[in-house]
């Protein structure tokens, strides 16, 4: 479904591509030995190749082009055996070499999909043009003198996979769910880390809108942006913007803009170079890249199980809802977490504890899954003490609370505070006559036809009992008691 914008002069559509730049997990960079731990001292992590000094070479990271095949592989896209490395020039301060090395018309993967799971419960198949390694630039520094800017070249020359979309994404919510599917993916092959926050996963959106049956409109190009949040934002800023200038009569220029999130509106940065303007011709330092299909394919046999395919099995496997599947394998540590919890119990219960009240305790203690309020051996004993009736859904919840708190297991905690579920027959009567004798009238108006009352009933028995009283078993003693008289 379209994200519609309705102008004076009626509704328009928009379209949206994405281009992520996704940092290689690697011990070093894409052409040089140097290290990239994020975080390191400015210029610390800096090799002669990556300062451009006249005269090094680049050794291309067998790591790196590894990384970025088995990330085509998860993204069902074509590997292409032989590639090419090329330089795109141009000149800024944190570019010392004046080009940066990339691939354009001969890339290392070539198209692929990846799927997205919308609110209304219905998939959509994105297309993936291609993916291609690059270096990155290093970094400008302006807050740092009053009158002067400072270069951190720590992160030039570090690999980057970037991976472009076709332009079939039509809503902010699409190009959101999008992102994340990418992210999820990259996360579970561990190529990439998706950590938006500190630059390692960004997003440049390309918008522009069109009459319905209209053939593609000028784009824009929002580049950098660091927030899923702030994509899905920017969108729909650049195309209001873009609706407007239509509508009064304008025509859009192609050029690259800002988003600003503080005034929520896109900005111009300059306009939008052609590739002609990068003046690309192949690196004459690096031999065309050539693989061999047999190392492919051993890529191919090492996958890990990726969220869809584990989405289905869980579906299959648990019978879970689509839905919650799909929250349970969005991270690949959380779908850990919740097979270790469901391991010979009831998955239904498993999994709406880990999306409802585990969930709820990450949130609130600000804990994650890597560190958890409560372990997924401790959450799956509770389930066991629900199991086996020695406690109720009720005293469950009081107990995990006590679990965050804590930190003891629950059995510890039931014991401790004497939460045994009452199951002895006697006991539950007994409450359940004093409660009737109690509420005469109300039995008296039950007995008559208000069979809502029920309700009341039930609660003012487990009231009576602290909550301990199996409920099955007093829902039973109840209705025999009031179906006597």
């Amino acid at each position: 479904m379209s994200y519609v914008i309705e102008g004076s002069s009626g509704p328009w559509e928009v379209v949206i591509g994405l281009e992520v730049h996704a940092q290689v997990i690697s011990q070093a960079k894409l052409f040089s030995g140097a290290a990239t731990e994020f975080g390191a001292p400015p210029n610390s992590q800096v090799s002669f190749v990556d300062a451009g000094f006249p005269g090094m070479l680049p050794v291309i990271n067998r790591a790196c082009v590894a990384q970025a095949v088995r990330t085509g592989l998860g993204l069902a896209a074509e590997i292409n055996l032989t590639s090419r490395f090329d330089r795109k020039n141009y000149f800024y301060a944190d570019l010392p070499q004046g080009y940066q090395i990339s691939q354009f018309a001969h890339p290392i993967v070539g198209k692929g999909v990846i799927t997205i799971a919308l609110a209304d419960g219905s998939t959509r198949e994105i297309g993936v043009t291609r993916l291609h390694l690059e270096q990155d630039a290093g970094k400008s520094l302006h807050d740092q003198h009053p009158s002067k800017s400072y270069i951190d070249l720590n992160r030039a020359g570090v690999a980057l996979m970037e991976i472009v979309s076709e332009p079939d994404l039509r809503t902010p919510e699409e190009a959101g769910a999008y992102l994340r599917k990418l992210r999820s993916i990259l996360r579970y092959l561990g190529t990439c880390d998706g950590n938006m926050e500190e630059g390692s996963m960004r997003a440049d959106v390309n918008v522009s809108v069109r009459k319905a049956g209209e053939a593609f409109r000028t784009r824009c190009e929002v580049k950098n942006v660091n927030s899923i949040r702030f994509v899905m934002q920017a969108i729909e800023a650049e195309a209001k913007r873009q609706v407007g200038i239509w509508e009064g009569g304008g025509i859009v220029e192609q050029e690259t803009r800002l988003y600003d999130p503080g005034r929520g509106e896109t900005r111009s940065m300059r306009s939008k170079e052609d590739a002609h303007d990068y003046r690309y011709f192949p690196d004459p330092d690096l031999l065309p890249l050539v693989l061999e299909q047999a190392w492919v394919d051993e890529l191919a046999a090492g996958l890990p199980e990726l969220p869809d395919a584990k989405q289905a099995r869980f579906i299959a496997e648990y019978a879970l809802p689509a839905y919650d599947a799909g929250v349970l394998v969005a991270e690949q540590a959380t779908a850990d977490f919740f097979e270790t919890v469901a391991r010979g119990r009831d998955a239904r219960l498993a999994a709406n504890w880990v999306t409802g009240d585990f969930f709820a305790a990450m949130n609130r203690t600000g804990r994650s899954i890597e560190n958890p309020p409560v372990s997924a051996a401790d959450l799956g004993a509770l389930i066991d003490l629900i199991s086996d009736n020695t406690i109720n859904g009720r005293i469950a919840k009081e107990v995990f609370e006590a679990m965050v708190e804590t930190g003891q297991p629950p059995g510890a905690i039931v014991e401790a505070k004497g939460l045994r579920q009452v199951t002895d027959a006697g006991a539950i009567d007994a409450a359940v006559a004093a409660v009737l004798a109690g509420n005469a009238d109300k039995v008296a108006e039950y007995r008559s036809g208000r069979d809502k009352l029920f309700g009341f009933f039930v609660g003012q028995v487990m009231k009576a009992m602290a909550g301990k009283g199996n409920p099955a078993l007093v829902n039973e003693a109840l209705k025999k008691a009031l179906a006597v008289g």
